[in-house]
């Protein structure tokens, strides 16, 4: 599974199909995160996991599709199984963003931000990396592993981002988003929330992998 997974990170970075969803995780950075050291912390990790969310939906249909038909049927070969191959696009989404948000938990504590406490970013680090995951799930099954046409994997893919971020009260991107924005939000108070959307968004995934692995068995 290692070498798999160090495979699909090299096939990842030479396509250079990263570039777009990094930029836009560093543009939304820089846009809400700009005041870092004066302003909570909290508020910014939410507007961060719904960005986070986006771009991993975006990074997962990139690296899925990276390989033409022909190079993925000779990895699905060598590994034996195809199965493994969206476990290691999974992977290697999770782990880059996992990456990406070290800077931002980072940020508030180098511009001296003195309301930051260890619970902010406990939560920030939750919440972002649930808003990957959940990203992750959303762009496995929108791919055009499954969807072939380009348009019409554009257009789900849209509408799950929009499903997930916007329909009131769903888990566990918008419920969480909605849980940190709220003014005067506590962090402590959110770890035990926040721990449980991450772990939902996880078996989110878990789902995810195994639902697009029928799929592609089947047409395949």
């Amino acid at each position: 599974m290692i070498p798999l997974v160090r495979y699909t990170a090299s096939v990842m970075l030479h396509s250079q199909r990263y570039l777009p969803p990094v930029l836009l995780f560093l543009i939304g950075m820089g846009t809400f995160a700009r005041d870092a050291g004066i302003e909570p912390a909290v508020p910014i990790f939410a507007s961060m996991t719904a960005v986070a969310f986006v771009c991993a939906a975006w990074l997962t249909v990139a690296v899925a599709t990276a390989e033409d038909p022909v190079q993925r049927a000779i990895t699905s070969v060598n590994a034996g199984k195809s199965w493994p191959q969206l476990v290691a696009v999974a992977v290697v989404v999770v782990s880059t963003f996992a990456v990406l948000i070290l800077p931002l938990l980072a940020l508030p504590v180098v511009l001296g931000n003195r309301g930051l406490g260890l619970a902010d970013l406990v939560v920030g680090a939750m919440a972002l990396l649930t808003g990957a995951c959940t990203g992750a799930a959303v762009g496995l099954p929108t791919s055009r592993l499954v969807i072939r046409r380009r348009g019409a994997a554009l257009l789900a893919t849209l509408l799950l981002l929009m499903v997930f971020l916007l329909v009131r009260g769903l888990p566990p991107v918008n419920t969480l988003v909605t849980l940190l924005s709220e003014e005067g939000a506590d962090p402590t108070g959110v770890l035990l929330p926040g721990f449980a959307y991450l772990a939902l968004a996880v078996a989110v995934l878990a789902g995810s992998v195994a639902g697009t692995q029928v799929i592609v068995t089947r047409r395949d």
